[in-house]
């Protein structure tokens, strides 16, 4: 179908400013449209006339907030509105564009979450208004559990931040049935005073958020310089106001509200094109009618970068005091060192070993070259090398659990355990599958990096002889061979040099390893050891891969 005699029309009907009035048009699954747009500052009367003037005349009518093209959702008071408007309509197919917000929504983020894998996890969400946007929230609670709400401190002025779905809803129903009953400026009267208060609490809200669900006139409402390096979610964004977010400074913007044409348009807008193009009502309009015309019309939600393209991970890392030397650091202990006798100080080493974990300090500033960033939390458990070594695995284990906890509740999406907290016990196997985040000892990157920095040594100093494929014609030692690294580093060293030792007090794990890896492909002969002493003088290649708690681990004169 073509030409102007052909077209369906399709008017929006906003109680918005009527300075964002359009009349375009489109065409929408092969078919021709004229969106026209009409708002009406917000002036309910007019737009109940407007609506009963289109009815019978328009394909379908697209009611939309005075927040149109921009919120995930109406406002209380505008959903009454907007039932007395559609109640206007006795002919028209008439939608505000809910069945397919809800759609939308959930599919933008799971969108998002694929295309920049980690954007939500365990981030830190702040959503201006949850029963606006209730079926967002429970999808991000499948990522994160740090959901805070605004809805007491934005709907009615109490001062207060909910931090859980359950505690919205139960907030709803104790407070929304009678406060929507009292008279707006009885209800601003007396939440006044507080405002400062409020605003005070959402500032800092947003200023420990990661993702902030709002409508544009909502964050024109907002401190921006609080919204710097956030991920807003949003809804039909204009290139003017795309130009407002990046003045901000804002990181990445999700907007659910595929934008199929050279005009913005709302949610609303959309459905009243789906509604018009199946030629039915708005209740006989199915789900699958909807996945259907999304998939047909090619739709897709928008992540969007005012800044350019970058993305910011959130990490935490555990650090521990290695001597009891170090615990001096702390201002109030080394007044104690000074003045207190060793027995003294071999108490304070093992009552800070039972210290719960804290944030010892954040870290920022991380940049790289490709301009993605990264923060973190450095968060110290209290207990010593020694003092780690002289409990049972599980002590340790206790506390860093704790601090995953901490980490999770900052927002970070992995913790690494530094030092020899990865160590302890399994190496961190029985820390990981409790954790309620992800863990990593480093032990990988570790490996890489040793047998990295040995090819680019011997290739530089030429001390020993590599064939065309980067095999080393000699012999290879790896200290600590059955630990974690050691062990990867000894079957990687295999497959590249002619004599490999494997070195380990350890003795039954050795020859667990020797058979393991001659069971494999390999083409070095091996060798087990309990100490490197005997041997070193012989190595063209050594690796170490050993805590040593302390100890000497090998004899370097004899290298």
């Amino acid at each position: 179908m073509s030409g102007a005699s052909t077209e369906s029309v399709i008017v929006n009907i906003s109680l918005g400013s009527s300075g964002r009035d359009y009349d375009k048009r489109v065409h929408f699954l092969e078919r021709p449209f004229r969106l026209v747009r009409l708002g009406t500052d917000a002036d309910v009367g007019r737009a109940q006339q407007l609506v009963a003037e289109w009815s019978g005349t328009a394909a379908a009518i697209a009611l939309s907030t005075m927040a149109e093209g921009d919120s995930p959702g109406p406002s209380d008071v505008d959903a009454v509105s907007l039932q007395r408007l559609g109640a206007a309509a006795r002919q028209t197919p008439v939608t505000d564009g809910s069945r397919l917000r809800d759609v939308l929504q959930e599919w933008a983020i799971r969108h998002a979450q694929v295309e920049v894998p980690g954007l939500f996890t365990n981030a830190r969400v702040v959503v201006l208004s949850g029963l606006d946007n209730y079926r967002a929230a429970n999808v991000l609670h499948e990522f994160t559990d740090n959901l805070r709400f605004a809805d007491p401190l934005r709907r009615y002025g109490l001062p207060s931040i909910l931090r859980s779905i359950p505690s919205l809803e139960r907030f709803d129903s104790a407070v929304g049935w009678s406060a929507n009953r009292v008279p707006r400026y009885v209800a601003e009267l007396v939440t006044g005073p507080g405002r400062r208060l409020n605003r005070r609490i959402l500032a800092s809200a947003l200023g420990d958020s990661d993702v902030v669900v709002a409508s544009f006139p909502e964050l024109l409402d907002l401190p921006s310089e609080r919204l710097a390096d956030k991920t807003i979610i949003t809804s039909a964004i204009s290139e003017h106001r795309l130009a407002e977010l990046r003045k901000w400074g804002v990181l990445s913007v999700l907007d659910v509200a595929p934008q199929p044409f050279d005009v913005t348009v709302g949610i609303p807008v959309i459905e009243a094109l789906m509604l018009a193009s199946a030629g039915s009502s708005a209740d006989a309009l199915t789900e699958d009618d909807l996945l259907d015309m999304i998939g047909a019309a090619d739709l897709q939600p928008r992540l969007l970068y005012p800044t350019g393209r970058r993305r910011k991970s959130r990490f935490a890392f555990v650090i521990h005091p290695l001597s009891r030397e170090q615990i001096r650091n702390v201002a109030v202990m080394d007044l104690v060192g000074r003045v207190a006798p060793t027995p003294v100080m071999s108490a304070v080493e093992k009552a800070a070993a039972y210290t719960p974990p804290f944030v010892y300090s954040r870290v920022t500033g991380i940049r790289s070259a490709t301009g993605d960033e990264a923060e973190g939390w450095l968060i110290t458990v209290g207990g010593t090398p020694r003092e780690m070594m002289s409990h049972s695995p599980e002590f340790t284990y206790r506390r860093l659990l704790a601090a995953a906890e901490i980490a999770k509740r900052s927002g970070a999406q992995i913790m690494g355990l530094g030092a020899f907290t990865k160590v302890v016990g399994d190496a961190g196997v029985t820390v990981a599958k409790r954790a309620p985040l992800s863990i990593t000892t480093g032990n990988s990157y570790s490996a890489s990096g040793a047998l990295w920095a040995l090819h680019d040594a011997i290739r530089r100093l030429g001390m020993a002889e590599v064939d065309d494929r980067g095999r080393l014609r000699g012999k290879a030692m790896v200290v600590g061979a059955t630990g974690s690294i050691g062990s990867v580093c000894a079957r990687l060293l295999a497959l590249a040099c002619d004599e490999l030792w494997l070195v380990s007090p350890q003795t039954a794990r050795l020859l667990a390893l020797k058979e393991d890896i001659e069971r494999e492909d390999h083409r070095a002969q091996i060798h087990v050891a309990t100490s490197p002493d005997e041997h070193l003088g012989e190595m063209d290649a050594v690796v170490t891969a050993t805590s040593g708690a302390g100890k000497r681990v090998l004899d370097i004169m004899k290298l």
